[in-house]
């Protein structure tokens, strides 16, 4: 089993535009509701897959209760924890060539009761989970070491854990030691405190943020695919999408991917391409099941830090 923790989900509203131009009035080609925030995407693509999953997230009003009225379908299983703050709702602008502008609110507070609840919830299961995955922003007020609370309740219970999110949340969550960190280019960058140029400093950078020599980086890079290093080894799997529907979600599908396939090596990078390419060209946060999936189209190439290619 797999669970997933979600401190700030949200009420995803995509809208698909022709075209987006400001200050003008738009008709809409389409409108979507689903349920959002990193955490729920990836317990969504792994109950695609008919995977055990199990997603851990607060709610609250009339938004936390439509959350869970939406993963009901898709047979998401859902342990609620309710708080007194509403669930809080994104926008995204979906425009006809794959442009995506998202508008996303921050996540009321949530009091220390509260946290601490999600927190011994997930203690509880992790105890029967091989992996947890901690993912996505925190809701205004949290500390920033929550996720790195989170690292250790988890790993105390017996579970490994992956850990996908941004800013403070991140740095203090690294130093903590998961055994996964699934960072995009610019999360990385943050917490590096440069932008890597070239495969070399890519590979070097994401060697340099592990706690330890034991810690995966699974850095997904847009249309350029993701990197994957293990150990003293290094993999870039690349793989074009046939055309970009949305973005959104699309390193949550990559991150269930790589854990669907055992969460090691060149085949795992693979599952994770191929998960994170069939993403983007589906409407909306769908997530891609295995039938939408071409791991044939996805490239592998090992790689080290001397930006020259081993073995392809």
């Amino acid at each position: 089993m797999i669970v997933t923790i979600t401190p700030n989900p949200s009420l995803d509203r995509s809208v698909l535009l022709d075209r987006l131009d400001r200050g003008e009035v738009h008709r809409a080609g389409g409108v979507r509701v689903e349920p959002g925030g990193k955490g729920v995407n990836v317990a969504r693509a792994l109950t695609a897959a008919d995977h055990s999953a199990v997603a851990v997230l607060p709610t609250g009003g009339v938004q936390g209760s439509s959350l869970a009225e939406l993963l009901a379908p898709e047979a998401v299983s859902v342990v609620e924890v309710p708080v007194e703050a509403a669930t809080r709702s994104n926008l995204t602008l979906l425009e006809s060539d794959g442009t995506t502008t998202k508008i996303n609110e921050s996540g009321e507070a949530l009091s220390v009761g509260e946290l601490e609840a999600l927190r011994s919830r997930l203690g509880e299961l992790a105890a029967r989970a091989r992996w947890v995955v901690a993912s996505g922003s925190l809701p205004h007020g949290c500390p920033d070491d929550y996720y790195a609370g989170l690292v250790w309740t988890a790993r105390a219970a017996g579970a490994k854990v992956a850990v996908d999110s941004s800013g403070p949340a991140l740095v203090e969550a690294c130093a903590a030691g998961p055994e996964l960190l699934a960072p995009n280019l610019a999360e990385l960058t943050e917490l590096a405190g440069h932008r890597p140029e070239g495969t070399a400093e890519l590979v070097a950078t994401a060697r340099s943020v592990r706690a330890d020599a034991t810690g995966s980086v699974l850095v997904t890079l847009g249309e350029h695919g993701a990197l994957l290093v293990e150990g003293d080894s290094a993999w870039l799997g690349t793989s074009g999408a046939r055309a970009v529907r949305s973005t959104v979600g699309a390193g949550d599908a990559a991150l269930a991917g790589y854990l669907l396939a055992g969460a090691n090596g060149p085949e795992a990078l693979r599952s994770a391409v191929a998960y994170g390419t069939a993403a983007v060209e589906l409407p909306g946060s769908r997530m891609p099941a295995p039938k939408d999936l071409r791991p044939e189209r996805v490239r592998i190439t090992e790689v080290d830090d001397s930006d020259r290619l081993v073995r392809s």
